[in-house]
């Protein structure tokens, strides 16, 4: 069952991907949140950790949201995600393989967080309007997840969870990109829409695969 899940899952990715530069409709907002409810119900199938099921459903609400295209709706969408990272960051931590000492076996990957993190607030800050706070506040959620994820070992399943959480910040980096740093005709937005989903579910279906017990040991019989 949890395959066939899954396929409709990415069905409803693959549809929803020509109509992601498309204007906010109702199907959109279906396609778009059920291709990540699904993965949820995945993990709650195979009784994930709860804190996975958390961050995917907090996620699929996040999109829910982001796809009505209102600042509203952005404002709520961003607290949605940031509470889905929050969840990944715990889910991390709390894994039985996690070791913070992992942190420092990676130095690139988390200085370049860092510095990534910096030069995106620096950049975002004076262009973000009204939205300043709440988007100055989720980068270093954000940049948490990508960090704690270096504290899992690169094995089995786990080896997942690493390439998912820097598709992930690379999604919302464009995203952040897309909204306030883009000129509204730049010929780049023609690509963004693609590239943020593309990135995005990818990075959720990778998570999914690394935390989800017996989907995960499908996905990985090696």
């Amino acid at each position: 069952m949890t395959t066939a899940l899954f396929w409709l899952a990415l069905v409803c990715a693959l549809t929803y991907l020509p109509l992601s530069p498309r204007p906010a409709s109702g199907m959109r907002t279906v396609l778009k949140a059920m291709s990540v409810a699904l993965l949820a119900a995945i993990a709650m199938l195979n009784a994930a950790p709860h804190l996975l099921v958390l961050a995917l459903a907090l996620c699929a609400t996040g999109d829910a949201l982001l796809s009505r295209e209102t600042d509203h709706t952005f404002m709520a969408g961003i607290g949605a995600f940031a509470a889905g990272h929050l969840a990944y960051i715990g889910l991390f931590l709390t894994h039985p393989a996690s070791d913070m000492s992992l942190i420092f076996d990676k130095p690139g990957y988390f200085w370049s967080l860092i510095i990534l993190g910096i030069v995106t607030a620096t950049l975002l800050a004076p262009r973000a309007g009204d939205l300043t706070g709440p988007v100055l506040a989720y980068i270093p959620i954000i940049l948490g997840m990508g960090i704690t994820v270096l504290t899992l070992p690169e094995a089995g399943p786990l080896r997942w969870a690493l390439p998912a959480a820097m598709a992930f910040i690379a999604s919302d980096l464009t995203l952040a990109t897309e909204k306030f740093l883009l000129p509204p005709h730049h010929p780049a937005r023609k690509a963004t829409p693609y590239l943020i989903w593309g990135l995005y579910w990818g990075a959720q279906a990778g998570l999914l695969i690394a935390f989800s017990g017996p989907f995960a040991t499908a996905a990985n019989p090696h």
